[in-house]
């Protein structure tokens, strides 16, 4: 019987990971409902003798010689999806192998991500006198920024100095990520019976704010992540063909650059949009980046790596802390019918990350 207390071959890792990925594959893991996934990572330590914890469907671990007066390292991953459109035309929750590919719901977002640092991170766990401690956590709620995920977490964990977060970036460097808020607002009016003028119809009154959210541009832009994006997404008037509605309700979708806090444009857009009322949902999915000059975007740079800055939101969102997001995969294929990761992908994943760490480490 093979001894998991002793460090495992990178090639055993990779091959155990990529039957991991099957397995979550094949098991439904809905943001709230990851019980089962949840599971799976846990058998992954226990069969691999590494102490962990689960908190909700959150799984983590420290590595084994665990060092309080050192810095921290997080690797974190999701296992969480989304649900599966009606574009499939494959089973989503069975994993098929075709022509180098691995299908199904989860594969690229981000289970190829989730695997392949979860190795990495058994591939360390038994190294002594590394610089970095490290800190895994296979996290929930992801897809939908539920209060039960990586967000909950951080006052539980070991505090963490700068993390990798595993999103499919094809193993480039995005050393920084969009932040969001989603504002409602409403366009106010005068209600009345359509056959009767009305000179302050709501619908004709938002024709105006419209323009404005269409035309606006905040002044700063960002070298890596280029202009804040603001999108109106939803529009809801009127119940019946003959009334005037008292209010438009929009909402908007603003991607925010590191040029700026989400506060900072909630009070812009509150000071200045015309609108009768409007208001952020939250604020709390900022813009995330690690300084290009830092050693792990460095350590990157010098295995041919390059940096991007991202569009899309992950947990890096939730983080106070410099954060680079690096993981095998392209985010084009997240959410997509029949999504799909290649397994060249997964093996070159963890070669990756495991030369990134020992230039660090």
């Amino acid at each position: 019987m093979y001894d998991y207390k002793t460090i495992m071959s990178q090639k055993e890792l990779t091959y155990s990971a990529i039957d991991l990925l099957k397995k979550l594959i094949e098991t439904p893991s809905f943001s709230s409902e990851e019980n089962e996934t949840a599971i799976l990572l846990e058998h992954w330590f226990i069969v691999h003798y590494i102490d962990y914890n689960r908190t909700n469907n959150n799984v983590w671990a420290t590595n084994k010689f665990f060092d309080e007066s050192k810095p921290t390292l997080l690797l974190n991953s999701h296992h969480d999806t989304v649900f599966p459109n009606n574009g499939y035309t494959k089973d989503p929750f069975k994993a098929i192998v075709e022509d180098g590919k691995l299908y199904g719901l989860g594969s690229n977002d981000a289970g190829g991500c989730l695997v392949s640092l979860l190795a990495t991170f058994t591939y360390f766990y038994n190294h002594e006198d590394l610089k970095y401690n490290l800190v895994f956590v296979g996290s929930a709620e992801e897809e939908s920024s539920g209060p039960n995920g990586l967000n909950s977490m951080l006052s539980i964990i070991p505090k963490v100095d700068v993390a990798i977060v595993g999103e499919p970036t094809e193993m480039q460097l995005a050393v920084a990520e969009k932040g969001l808020v989603v504002f409602d607002a409403k366009v106010n009016g005068t209600p009345s019976h359509a056959a009767h003028v009305n000179p302050d119809n709501a619908i004709y009154n938002s024709i105006k704010t419209l323009k404005w959210f269409k035309n606006y541009q905040f002044e700063k832009s960002s070298e890596i992540l280029g202009d804040v994006k603001m999108t109106v997404t939803q529009i809801k008037a009127g119940k019946q063909h003959n009334a005037v509605p008292a209010a438009v309700e929009l909402v908007i979708d603003v991607r925010v650059n590191d040029k700026y806090k989400n506060e900072e444009i909630a009070n812009i857009l509150q000071k200045e949009a015309p609108c009768s009322e409007i208001k952020a949902r939250s604020l709390r999915l900022n813009s995330s980046s690690i300084p290009t000059d830092h050693e792990l975007v460095q350590a990157g740079i010098d295995l041919g790596r390059e940096t991007y800055g991202s569009p899309t939101l992950s947990d890096q969102s939730v983080l106070s802390c410099p954060s680079l997001k690096l993981g095998p995969g392209d985010s084009t294929r997240s959410h997509t019918a029949d999504e799909y990761i290649y397994i060249e992908e997964i093996k070159e994943g963890i070669d990756i990350y495991i030369k990134l760490l020992d230039k660090i480490l």
